[in-house]
């Protein structure tokens, strides 16, 4: 069996090993010529370090990021208020939540890629996808071609491999919030994720690594977009009247910090996720909002899942409807959770509803996949 994942990002660079873990012949591309990856920090759930230990790399997560458990709620003040448990089976041998720099990431998935020996070719795409009941005729940016038993897009939420299978899908659609990032300091008592409910805004912070953690402002805005020039003074604004160690936070932030904006969006796809022999993964499939922490999780989930069914059936055509048996469901309650989260931050619930739905959907989570 010959597999061709288009996109080595999170998602894609997890097939790519899985796959190889079970055997199967794959090729990775990317459009980036320099594989570049962009972004702050990232906040993991259990499940997702769950999934990354099947994957083989939990140990180079809690050595260069950080592992712990339970999430701390603080009113505006900075005062605690409860814990939110983040709790996971012992059998799965891993934390309860985590968080780690993206680039720290991309450097442990990408160096086991390299490692391994699997073909990454760079500053390629996909131009065009012919399928007959045998396999997939594919053309690529650099006048190449290729035949391949499955092709998997795990080319994110403006996945050209989508448009490609399903030109009439749902383009992403903005959810009215958008999030705020910047890298900081972590101070020495700071063992577990922090969310600052109750204000104008969600106000939060994940440990990244032994000296690091990122904020993030989770902000509602009818505007999607913000010029450069605009991302300081409004940053600093949305955190007046934070107390504790945002205040402290917010002091230290000057016009030379790097702010990360991004505006929310999402759509449902309509199962199935695949036509013929080409399947969408991650964000390609069900991109989410990162209310729960789990987009890469189930990205990752996807990969684990498809190169399972692959070894197991040994055809493509069984091997993608029980993928997808195994994964809508899941994938669709993140997504709906994490909205309905969104939705909640949005409209100034109380705390104590916004937490609830997190700390009931962490718990499906941390069952089997």
């Amino acid at each position: 069996m010959r597999v061709l994942v288009v996109g080595a990002g999170i998602g894609g660079m997890s097939a790519g090993i899985a796959l190889d873990q079970h055997g199967i012949d794959v090729e990775l591309i990317d459009i980036d010529p320099l594989w570049r990856v962009y972004g702050a920090g990232i906040t993991i759930a259990g499940a997702t370090l769950r999934a990354f230990s099947e994957l083989g790399v939990y140990e180079d997560l809690r050595t260069h990021g950080y592992v712990g458990q339970g999430i701390r709620v603080c009113s505006v003040a900075g005062e605690p208020l409860w814990d939110v448990p983040t709790p996971m089976p012992a059998a799965a041998g891993v934390a309860g939540c985590g968080g780690i720099m993206r680039p720290v990431l991309h450097q442990i998935l990408s160096s086991r890629i390299l490692d391994a020996g699997i073909g990454v070719r760079l500053g390629t795409s996909v131009v065009g996808l012919r399928q007959d009941p045998g396999a997939v005729e594919v053309g690529f940016s650099d006048g190449s071609t290729g035949r391949y038993d499955l092709v998997v897009g795990a080319d994110g939420i403006y996945s050209r491999t989508r448009r490609q299978i399903f030109p009439t899908a749902p383009e992403p659609e903005y959810t009215g919030q958008s999030v705020w990032r910047i890298l900081t300091d972590r101070p020495g008592h700071v063992d577990r994720r922090h969310y600052f409910l109750g204000g104008p805004a969600k106000v939060g912070f994940t440990p990244v690594s032994a000296t690091q953690m990122y904020l993030f402002v989770a902000e509602r805005t009818p505007q999607e977009f913000r010029e450069p020039g605009e991302l300081y003074e409004t940053f600093v604004d949305l955190l007046s009247g934070y107390g504790g160690i945002v205040a402290d936070i917010r002091a230290k932030v000057t016009p030379e910090t790097e702010i990360v904006f991004r505006p929310l969006e999402t759509f449902h796809l309509p199962a199935p996720w695949h036509s013929g022999r080409v399947v969408l993964i991650g964000d390609a499939a069900h991109p989410t909002t990162p209310q729960l922490a789990s987009g890469a999780g189930i990205a990752v989930e996807d990969a684990l899942v498809l190169a399972a069914e692959l070894a197991s059936h040994g055809a493509v055509p069984p091997a993608l409807n029980a993928f997808l048996r195994r994964r809508e469901e899941r994938c669709r309650y993140v997504v709906d959770s994490s909205i309905e989260i969104g939705r909640l931050e949005q409209e100034g619930a109380p705390p104590e509803q916004q937490t609830a739905i997190v700390e009931r959907a962490l718990a499906k989570l941390a069952e089997p996949i």
